[in-house]
């Protein structure tokens, strides 16, 4: 059980003009998707260095390597949830098993009905990037993304994917749903990179 008492270092990580709540609000863009276990399937796909997707299904998925990562969680819309325990498949461990051909610089993380976001391989394949089934110890509830989301805590929120389908590996970098839509292309809660005009050049795609 993760202690939720109030961290005297909380204030130095919270990034600028974030707040913490009362409570967890939840906020995703469309509806909830049924989860069907005997069809659902991850695809790992595009600049793979085989040059074939990988596919897994629920069963397979399930059997894959577990950690835990303890991480704050930063919402664009500027609050933050300190101290989730969150449970899942490394992004580490996918890149082993589904490895990406050299050129691959950075990647799309697909979710149901179309939704995307881009982050760089570099994100990506950070130590506490993963592909979460649960939270705080126990499985994530439909409106959080289950049965998978990436958590990619790092970044603000919307580049933690929820219902996450399929991870597309890619050598140019392009933008996803809400990139496309005016959200800055790297997302930094700690440099506010919260929207496109922000961007420096060099941060998005040509």
């Amino acid at each position: 059980m993760v202690d939720r008492t109030q961290d005297p270092l909380e204030e130095d990580r919270l990034p600028p003009g974030q707040y913490v709540p009362r409570g967890r609000p939840v906020i995703h863009y469309g509806r909830v998707p049924t989860f069907r276990p005997a069809t659902w399937e991850l695809q790992v796909m595009g600049a793979t260095a085989s040059g074939e997707p990988h596919r897994f299904s629920w069963e397979r998925f399930s059997e894959l390597p577990r950690t835990t990562v303890l991480a704050d969680f930063h919402c664009v819309t500027k609050f933050s949830i300190m101290g989730n325990e969150w449970s899942g498949v490394s992004a580490a461990t996918l890149l082993e098993i589904a490895p990406p051909a050299p050129a691959a610089g950075h990647v799309m993380i697909w979710g149901e009905y179309g939704y995307s976001a881009n982050v760089r391989m570099s994100d990506f394949a950070r130590e506490h990037t993963l592909m979460a089934t649960e939270l705080d110890g126990k499985p994530l509830s439909p409106e959080r993304g289950y049965p998978v989301r990436a958590v990619v805590p790092h970044l603000y929120a919307w580049k933690s994917v929820k219902w996450v389908r399929a991870v597309e590996y890619m050598v140019e970098d392009r933008r996803g749903f809400w990139e496309e839509r005016g959200y800055h292309n790297i997302a930094d809660p700690w440099r506010e990179q919260r929207y496109s005009y922000q961007e420096e050049p060099g941060e998005g795609p040509p």
